[in-house]
């Protein structure tokens, strides 16, 4: 699974993605990283605040740090 994590590389960004990444490889769920910086891309994506998450292109959430919960729920 192609994730996408946008956001300046901030702590909240980095823990999003740590929390992502360690949620998935828990399922068993192989995880390809991403991490855009660029606020133009951000903005072409649809992220009006950080972080923001994307699963295979698909944004499913945006401005918060996730819990290992609502990242379950993204999968179901």
């Amino acid at each position: 699974m192609k994730v996408t994590v946008y956001g300046p590389g901030c702590a909240r960004c980095q823990k999003t993605a740590e929390v992502v990444q360690q949620t998935l490889e828990a399922r068993g769920i192989p995880v390809e990283l991403e991490k855009v910086t660029d606020y133009a891309a951000m903005a072409i994506a649809g992220v009006m605040a950080t972080p923001g998450v994307a699963l295979d292109g698909k944004l499913v959430s945006t401005g918060k740090l996730p819990t290992v919960a609502e990242v379950e729920s993204w999968l179901a």
